[in-house]
């Protein structure tokens, strides 16, 4: 069984992992963040040290690390229960980055909707990257060369992610008003998913 995935897409400092969060904390939903599980590696580690080589120059870590990583991390939730594969709908950011990414990942991932968070001032961006760097410790977020390179490595290397998947597929979310707005939007999306998802899960446990 593939996984019945909701990702959400958009470039450094659009809200990715807020919205994911908020629509973890759901039941029936499972928020999974790449960025946040890069981020607990021991950065001593093999894997770390990768990690650090790259996103301290705002550059993207290896396709193949990075698909590793996050086959351990679902792994390991999946063993404690904290993800339900068959019961709960998956919600990613930071993952897939790359057109490669994507293709690797086609056998696991049933991609039901991609949330494209979309941000027409690029400098509000920055600065929002730049308060997130002072509050929550993110040496990666606190170099404005690394944060503008960030903005770059998204234009020419996730950008093209978009062109992967069929265009009815993408809800584009306008992620510059405040938190509640950019989640109303994206509820618009999930809820129709979430109950089609629950009236299957009931069908199935019927037929069973």
């Amino acid at each position: 069984m593939r996984h019945q995935t909701v990702l959400i897409f958009g470039p450094p400092g659009s809200g990715k992992g807020t919205q994911g969060r908020v629509l973890g904390s759901i039941p029936g939903f499972y928020h999974c963040s790449c960025g946040d599980v890069f981020r607990r590696i021991d950065v001593n580690s093999e894997i770390g040290r990768t990690f650090v080589e790259f996103s301290s120059k705002g550059e993207l870590v290896p396709d193949d690390v990075t698909i590793r990583m996050w086959h351990a991390h679902i792994r390991a939730m999946h063993g404690i229960g904290a993800y339900k594969p068959y019961q709960d709908l998956l919600i990613l950011d930071g993952i897939p980055r790359t057109v490669n990414q994507a293709e690797l990942l086609e056998e696991e991932l049933e991609v039901l909707k991609v949330m494209r968070l979309v941000c027409q001032d690029e400098e509000k961006m920055i600065e929002r990257l730049r308060r997130r760097a002072i509050k929550e410790n993110r040496m990666d977020d606190a170099k404005e060369e690394v944060i503008r390179n960030r903005w770059e490595v998204y234009r020419q290397e996730s950008q093209p992610v978009m062109d992967h998947y069929p265009p009815e597929m993408i809800a584009e979310i306008d992620a510059m008003p405040s938190p509640a707005e950019v989640l109303r939007q994206i509820l618009e999306y999930v809820i129709p998913i979430q109950n089609a998802h629950f009236r299957k899960l009931a069908r199935e446990n019927v037929a069973g």
